[in-house]
């Protein structure tokens, strides 16, 4: 997803008051992005709490901010000037973390990001955790505020097309309740059920702005025929499955069940791959499918 990131930034923000800096990141994938901004592309160096402080000076000045790091480097390290220098007053400045969740595997917890969407919503800041590649064109150009952007890994099935960008896409219909994954889980799990019977699988929805009030009214249909599934690679606190539960009580929709699939951190004191990981929280594809077949019984 990284290399369509730099691709859609060039194409949707490349204007003279947009700013892109990067944590000394981005070697073999934003070289492009460096030549078509020019002097507007500033490499920080590892300092990711004065990128944040700069960024929120240039968007003083009336300009609008990517500032681009490894996830929990851009969104943790500098939590309190994202608190005090942009959020506070509502500056125009865009968080862009590479490898959400565990997608920095192998380089251990210091480099995962998995309680990043709640900390930057709880912030005020617009979380967007696009799914496929075709999401970040969209996304980055109705940027206006301060918002954090997690990219991941578009894990969709081969030879398949998504629709238009919106918060909330059914990606495969199913007949049994309706399962929210976040990001780019809705690939995984697209790929998981696709081969079951409609009649057996819920139908699979694509959440891509994780913080919301109410679930949609045809969400809300599908869950009197089954489960509510919500899988995430994000904590339980404040993700999305939280966000849903609170909008079920809310609305007052009646659910048979409600099946929440999260990042458990690391259950077994080890460290791995992404995958491993996925595999150790029940949130890979042969997980996310036992879990349906298991709620069919």
């Amino acid at each position: 997803m990284r290399d369509h990131f730099a691709a859609a930034i060039i194409a949707e923000c490349n204007k003279p008051d947009h700013f892109f800096l990067t944590g000394d990141l981005g070697f073999m994938a934003l070289e492009g992005v460096r030549d078509a901004f020019g002097s507007r592309f500033i490499n920080i160096g590892v300092a990711e709490q004065n990128m944040i402080g700069v960024a929120a000076g240039l968007a003083r000045e009336g300009n609008t901010v990517f500032a681009y790091s490894i996830a929990p480097f851009c969104y943790a390290r500098p939590f309190e000037q994202i608190r005090n220098d942009i959020c506070l007053s509502g500056l125009p400045v865009c968080v862009v973390g590479n490898g959400g969740g565990y997608g920095y595997g192998h380089m251990g917890p210091t480099h995962h990001a998995l309680e990043d969407c709640a900390a930057m919503a709880s912030l005020g800041m617009a979380v967007y955790a696009p799914a496929f590649n075709e999401d970040l064109a969209p996304l980055l150009g109705a940027i206006s505020g301060p918002s954090y952007l997690r990219l991941g890994l578009d894990a969709r099935p081969t030879d398949t097309a998504v629709a238009t960008y919106r918060p909330w896409r059914q990606v495969l219909e199913g007949e049994r309740g309706a399962l929210l994954a976040l990001g780019p889980l809705a690939g995984v799990a697209w790929d998981a059920l696709r081969e079951l019977d409609a009649g057996v699988r819920p139908a699979v929805w694509a959440v891509t702005e994780p913080s919301f009030t109410s679930l949609p009214a045809e969400v809300c249909g599908q869950l009197a025929s089954g489960p509510l599934y919500v899988v995430e690679e994000h904590v339980r606190e404040g993700g999305l499955g939280m966000c849903a539960a609170l909008a079920l009580v809310q609305q007052q929709v009646p659910t048979r069940r409600f099946v929440h699939r999260y990042a458990l951190r690391y259950p077994s004191g080890r460290f791995g791959s992404q995958a491993f990981h996925r595999r150790q929280s029940g949130l890979d594809a042969n997980s996310i499918r036992s879990m349906v077949l298991d709620c069919t019984e």
